[in-house]
């Protein structure tokens, strides 16, 4: 059975893209479906921002095909995990859901690691070392994902 995890931050263009590249580069894709999304609808469609894209090619992986959408309701439905980059996106999220089985499937990245920060930083409007840094924290709390789930 396929696990499917969700990556979510506010405007799916820096975070949770780099969250889906990083963990699909770490699982078997017959095993583990991975998406993102945003909980704004600001940039639908758009692709990743440029130095999102920048900082995972860097590593060999490759965002750039992915396009933007919002998280909706049905993800609940479609989706066995949901990751929120940091506590805003987590209380929205939650705001959605309806009952205790929607509630357990989401949970903050950065409690899959041992890190002093509870929230992976939103790099827009930082320079590009922000961009470095948060593909670190991503990386670190994919590799403990990918080792959970096989």
């Amino acid at each position: 059975m396929q696990t499917k995890v969700l990556m979510v931050c506010l405007g799916n263009i820096c975070r949770s893209p780099l969250a889906e590249g990083i963990l699909k580069s770490k699982t078997d894709s017959d095993k583990v479906f991975v998406d993102s999304a945003g909980t704004a609808g600001y940039h639908i469609g758009n692709n990743p921002d440029i130095r999102s894209i920048a900082v995972a090619n860097k590593y060999g992986i490759d965002i750039s095909g992915q396009r933007c959408r919002k998280f909706s309701y049905s993800d609940f439905a479609q989706f066995d995990i949901i990751y929120a980059m940091d506590l805003n996106n987590y209380h929205d999220i939650i705001a959605m859901t309806n009952d205790k089985n929607e509630i357990e499937k989401v949970k903050l990245l950065l409690a899959e690691v041992s890190t002093p920060l509870t929230e992976v930083p939103d790099p827009y409007y930082g320079g590009e070392d922000g961009f470095e840094k948060v593909y670190k924290l991503i990386d670190q709390a994919c590799s403990m994902i990918a080792k959970k789930l096989g």
